[in-house]
């Protein structure tokens, strides 16, 4: 089955990419990031459409790290955000896994294999080039996401293909999740 699916939002975000100047993954957030070191609670509504009662619940259940002086730091964005484009297919409980299952204690980054933000910004240009291709089909990703992880260096043997695995599970959800919200609007339209 080929992919050729659209999405014009910044994966995470309920801003489009023309409001950027095309920018997704790395190069949106060091936008976000240009003026100051952090972002507040209330940006991080603004970018992602996340109330401030779900972000607080998600930093009470561990799943994302306590902001620091209010603020929060690129990876924490990050974290956020990936968090935010895989939430309406797959269940939180899931995501805080397969997110551990990358980077481990989600106050500890000594037992990352990855930073939040280089991740976000991996699944971002993953997903651009998926959605661009003519010939991108299910029973491919492995291949594309493999392609796209060449530049990886592994903290450990091994680090690799976890982090492989765990950005195809991410694809085919973040895809999923592109088909629900189009699925939507179709009913929407009834």
């Amino acid at each position: 089955m080929n992919l050729q699916f659209q999405d014009d939002r910044i994966p995470g975000t309920r801003l489009k990419q023309s409001d950027v100047d095309g920018s997704t993954g790395l190069a949106f957030l060091k936008k976000v990031f240009f003026i100051s070191e952090g972002v507040m609670l209330t940006q991080i509504r603004d970018i992602s459409g996340i109330d401030s009662s779900t972000l607080q619940n998600w930093t009470k259940r561990g799943w994302v790290a306590n902001s620091k002086l209010k603020k929060y730091n690129i990876d924490q964005v990050a974290h956020i955000l990936i968090i935010n484009m895989l939430r309406s297919c797959m269940q939180l409980d899931r995501i805080a896994f397969l997110i551990q299952y990358i980077n481990g204690d989600v106050e500890d980054s000594s037992d990352d294999i990855i930073s939040d933000s280089v991740l976000y910004d991996y699944i971002c240009r993953i997903v651009e080039f998926m959605m661009k291709s003519d010939a991108c089909a299910l029973n491919s990703i492995h291949e594309i996401v493999a392609r796209f992880t060449e530049d990886y260096r592994e903290p450990f043997e091994g680090a690799r293909t976890r982090l492989n695995k765990a950005l195809e599970v991410i694809v085919v959800t973040y895809y999923a999740t592109v088909m629900k919200h189009r699925a939507d609007k179709l009913l929407d339209r009834l």
